[in-house]
C-alpha cells in the first residue's frame, strides 16, 4: 500500500500553492483560504449522483490523467470524501461553490452546468497539488458574460469529428460555453443537407488550394475533398458538446461567401455560371441572388440545420457581400424599386429580414457579422462585431444583443509572435498580452446599453492552417487569455502574473500532447523614441538577463552582449537576439534590420489613426527605421481602411534632403490597393506648408507602390506626406464597392 501511495504522490507535480494566487485559469471570482489541507489519495471516496455525466466525467478525468481509479471505493465511508452534487435550493447566485477542508471537498451548484465548471476548477487544483495536497479554501465563482465563445472555420481546411471533439474539450477545460462552427463558405460546403445532395457531392471539394503568402499566388495542384460532416456526425458532435455544457452555433453563410453552394446549384446566382468552389482565399463577386427559388433553397437548408442544432441562435454570416452582381442584375434592380429600397445595401437588409422572419417562425433567432447592419438591422437579430467595436456599439445602442469579437484582439489567425519566427499566418499581430488586455464592454455604452453585450468570442479562420496541430498552435496559449476575459477576472494591469499562470498550464498541454505556441519564450522587440533617434527594447517572458544580442548580423551565442537596457540604434544595422539559459539556446533567433534616414525617430503625428488591427507601434511605425515585409502584414505596416494617410514629421530643426521615400502595398485579394496619389509638402513653422511634389496613380502604379521622389534640394524643419487612399474598390476586384485598405510603411527622407 505504501508503494502505491508513494507512486500516486509522484503523479502530481507543479508549483506549490501560494496563499495569494492559485494556478487557475480562468481565475475564480472569490477565494478565501483557511488552515489545513485535503489529501487526495487512492482511498478517497467520491459521492454524488452516480448516473450524472458530471460525476462520471470527474472520475474518468482522474483515471485518465492520474491513473487513479476511485470508482470502486466504498461510498459508505465518511472520511476523505469529495462531494459532487447539484443543490437546487442553494441561496446564491454563484455559478458554483467549492469548499475544501481537511476531511472533505464539496463541489456544488444550482445547475449541472455550474457543477461542471466547478469540476474543471477542482481538476486544475488537483493538477497543481504536489502530493495531492489541496489547501483548505472556499471558492465562490460565477462568469461575467453569458457568451464565451470560440469559432472554428472548417471550410478553408477540414477537421475530423475526433478533432472537433478535441477542440470542444479545450473549450470545456477553460469554461468557454459556445462553439461557433463555420460550416459553409466559398471554399467548401461541409454539412450534409439531404434535400440538396449536390451541396456535398460537388460543393464539398475544390480542385486545388492556395499555398504560401497571398501575394505569391501559388497553388498546390492537389484536389481537396470531398470533405463534409454527415447529419449523424453533426448529431454526435452536438451531443458531445451538450454534455459538456457547450452550445454549438452553426453558421450557414449568406448572401455572400456562396461559391461552394453555387457550384452545386448555379441557378441560385444572378448569372449563369458555371461556378466552382474557390481555390483562393478572399471575397468573390458571385453571391446568392435574392429571388424566390433562393429563399426556398435557404429555408429548406435552414429547416435541416435547425433540426440538427438546438441552439437559440443560428448564424447566417452576412459579411463581405459584394454588390457587383446585384447592380448588374435586372431582377435585383426591379426588387429594389418594387420594395422602395434605397440601394443594394438596402437589398442586403431585405435579404436578412426575410431570413430572420423565417428563422423566427421556427422559434429561433439569427446572429450575423456586423455587416448585417447595412441598410438597417433586422428586428430581432444579434450582431457579432468583428470589424471593430463599432458594430457592437451600434447594435447595443439600438437595443440589439451583440457579441464582441473585434479582429484586433480576437482573431487567432493573426501572428502571436515575431512574424519572422512564426509559421505563415493571415496577418495582423495579436500576441497573448493583447488578447488579455481586451475589455468586451465598450466605454461608449451606458449602464442600460451594457446589458446588450452578451459576451466575447475569438475566431480561428483556417486559410493558413492545414492540420489540427496548427489549430492547437494558433489557439494556445491565447485561449487562456480569452477564457479569463470572458469569465470577467482578467487583470491587464497584472499581466505578468497571468502570464506565469499561463506558462504553468503548459505542463497540462504537454501531458495532452498539444502543440501549443511557445512564442512568449521568444524575444519580442519594440522600437521606442530615444534622445538621438530610436532604441530597440527587447523583452521575453523569461528572465531578461538571459537575452543576448549582436549588432554585426551574426547569430548571438551565450557569450554575446547581455541585454540590460534598450539598445540605441544610431546607424543602419542588423540586430539579432535570442534567449539563453545555462548557456543553452532556448528560443528562436530574432533578427531585425534597421535602415535609418533623416526622419528616423522624429516626432510624427497622423491626422487619422490606422485600423486597430494594423496599428502596432502607432505613428512611430512610419519612422522606426524598419521597412515593411511585403508578405507579412503583422508588425511593420500601418493599415487604413477608407482613409488617407496624412503624416506630419517634425525633424527638430532645419535639415537638408532631396529625396522622400515611402511604400504602399498592392494585395487586391485582401482588399489592399495602391495609393491613388501622393503629395509632399514642407514648412518651417508647422503651420504654413508649401507643396514641393505631387504624384498621380500612374506613377505609383508603375513603381508598384515603392515610391522614391526626387524633390530637389530642401532645407526644412517640417515634412508633410499625404497619401491618398484608393477609395471604393472598383468592380472586377474582390470585395468591389467596399472601402479599400491602404497599407503604408516607412516614410524616409535623405
Amino acid at each position: 500500500m505504501l508503494r502505491i501511495l508513494l507512486a500516486f504522490s509522484m503523479l502530481f507535480s507543479g508549483v506549490i500553492f501560494s496563499q495569494s494566487k492559485l494556478n487557475l485559469i480562468p481565475y475564480p471570482k472569490n477565494i478565501e483560504f483557511s488552515k489545513g489541507e485535503f489529501v487526495l489519495n487512492n482511498q478517497t471516496v467520491v459521492k454524488g449522483n452516480e448516473k450524472s455525466f458530471e460525476y462520471q466525467f470527474f472520475l474518468k478525468s482522474l483515471h485518465k490523467s492520474y491513473h487513479l481509479d476511485l470508482s470502486k471505493n466504498d461510498r459508505r465511508s465518511g472520511d476523505n470524501v469529495i462531494f459532487i452534487y447539484v443543490d437546487e435550493k442553494m441561496n446564491t447566485d454563484a455559478d458554483y461553490e467549492i469548499d475544501v477542508t481537511k476531511e472533505s471537498i464539496s463541489v456544488k451548484a444550482k445547475q449541472s452546468e455550474g457543477l461542471f465548471h466547478g469540476i474543471q476548477t477542482l481538476l486544475q487544483l488537483i493538477q497543481d497539488s504536489p502530493g495531492g495536497k489541496i489547501p483548505a479554501m472556499k471558492i465562490k465563482d460565477e462568469p461575467r458574460f453569458a457568451w464565451r465563445g470560440m469559432h472554428l472555420d472548417v471550410c478553408r481546411h477540414f477537421f475530423t469529428v475526433a478533432e472537433v471533439k478535441q477542440y470542444i474539450d479545450y473549450l470545456a477545460m477553460y469554461k468557454l460555453n459556445t462553439f461557433h462552427w463555420h460550416l459553409t463558405d466559398d471554399q467548401g460546403w461541409r454539412i450534409e443537407i439531404k434535400k440538396y445532395p449536390k451541396l456535398t457531392q460537388i460543393g464539398s471539394k475544390r480542385k486545388e488550394s492556395m499555398i504560401g503568402a497571398y501575394v505569391d499566388n501559388t497553388f498546390d495542384g492537389k484536389p481537396y475533398g470531398p470533405y463534409f460532416y454527415t447529419q449523424d456526425q453533426i448529431k454526435e458532435v452536438v451531443k458531445y458538446a451538450q454534455e459538456r455544457h457547450i452550445t454549438v452555433v452553426p453558421e450557414i453563410e449568406m448572401p455572400g461567401h456562396a461559391l461552394a453552394a453555387l457550384s452545386a446549384y448555379p441557378g441560385l446566382a444572378c448569372t449563369q455560371g458555371p461556378f466552382e468552389s474557390a481555390t483562393k482565399w478572399g471575397v468573390f463577386d458571385d453571391v446568392f441572388c435574392p429571388k424566390e427559388e433562393t429563399f426556398t433553397f435557404l429555408q429548406n437548408v435552414l429547416d435541416e440545420v435547425i433540426a440538427l442544432f438546438p441552439s437559440q441562435y443560428i448564424h447566417i454570416g452576412g459579411d463581405e457581400c459584394p454588390k457587383t452582381r446585384w447592380k448588374e442584375c435586372a431582377h435585383c434592380q426591379e426588387l429594389i424599386k418594387k420594395n422602395n429600397l434605397k440601394d443594394e445595401h438596402g437589398l442586403q437588409s431585405y435579404f436578412i429580414h426575410r431570413i430572420e422572419k423565417y428563422v423566427n417562425s421556427k422559434g429561433r433567432k439569427i446572429i450575423g457579422w456586423d455587416e448585417i447592419l447595412e441598410g438597417g438591422l433586422a428586428p430581432n437579430a444579434a450582431v457579432m462585431s468583428w470589424t471593430g467595436i463599432k458594430g457592437g456599439v451600434e447594435a447595443a445602442q439600438s437595443g440589439h444583443f451583440a457579441v464582441m469579437t473585434p479582429g484586433a484582439y480576437c482573431y487567432f489567425d493573426h501572428y502571436q509572435g515575431d512574424p519572422q519566427t512564426e509559421p505563415n499566418a493571415f496577418g495582423g499581430f495579436t500576441p497573448l498580452d493583447k488578447v488579455y488586455s481586451y475589455n468586451p464592454v465598450p466605454d461608449e455604452l451606458n449602464a442600460e446599453q451594457v446589458k446588450y453585450i452578451m459576451g466575447v468570442q475569438a475566431n480561428l479562420w483556417t486559410e493558413y492552417i492545414l492540420d489540427f496541430k496548427q489549430v492547437q498552435y494558433m489557439i494556445f496559449p491565447r485561449l487562456f487569455a480569452l477564457s479569463e476575459v470572458g469569465w470577467g477576472t482578467a487583470d491587464p494591469g497584472n499581466y505578468k502574473e497571468f502570464e506565469a499562470r499561463a506558462i504553468n498550464q503548459f505542463k497540462v498541454l504537454d501531458k495532452m500532447n498539444v502543440n501549443y505556441a511557445k512564442s512568449i519564450y521568444n524575444i519580442t522587440g519594440k522600437v521606442i523614441p530615444a534622445a538621438n533617434g530610436i532604441a530597440y527594447e527587447l523583452s521575453t517572458s523569461q528572465n531578461p538577463g538571459g537575452i543576448r544580442y549582436t549588432l554585426d548580423n551574426t547569430n548571438p551565442t551565450a557569450d554575446s552582449q547581455c541585454y540590460t537596457n534598450p539598445v540605441p540604434v544610431t546607424k543602419s544595422l542588423t540586430l539579432k537576439s535570442a534567449y539563453f539559459e545555462n548557456g543553452q539556446l532556448k528560443s528562436a533567433v530574432s533578427s531585425q534590420d534597421f535602415i535609418l534616414s533623416q526622419t528616423t525617430g522624429k516626432k510624427i503625428t497622423l491626422e487619422q489613426q490606422p485600423s486597430e488591427n494594423y496599428s502596432f507601434g502607432g505613428a512611430l511605425t512610419l519612422v522606426d527605421g524598419i521597412l515593411g515585409n511585403q508578405k507579412q502584414l503583422g508588425k511593420t505596416w500601418l493599415g487604413f481602411q477608407g482613409k488617407d494617410v496624412v503624416a506630419m514629421i517634425d525633424l527638430g530643426q532645419k535639415m537638408q534632403f532631396s529625396e522622400v521615400y515611402f511604400n504602399t502595398l498592392d494585395n487586391k485579394g485582401s482588399w489592399i490597393h495602391l495609393a491613388k496619389s501622393a503629395q509632399i509638402s514642407v514648412s518651417d513653422d508647422g503651420i504654413h506648408f508649401k507643396t514641393i511634389k505631387e504624384v498621380g496613380k500612374e506613377e505609383i502604379f508603375s513603381a508598384e507602390g515603392k515610391i522614391n521622389l526626387r524633390v530637389g534640394s530642401q532645407s526644412s524643419r517640417y515634412l508633410k506626406v499625404k497619401i491618398e487612399n484608393a477609395g471604393i474598390i472598383p468592380a472586377g476586384n474582390p470585395s468591389a464597392d467596399s472601402k479599400a485598405w491602404l497599407f503604408v510603411d516607412e516614410i524616409r527622407a535623405n
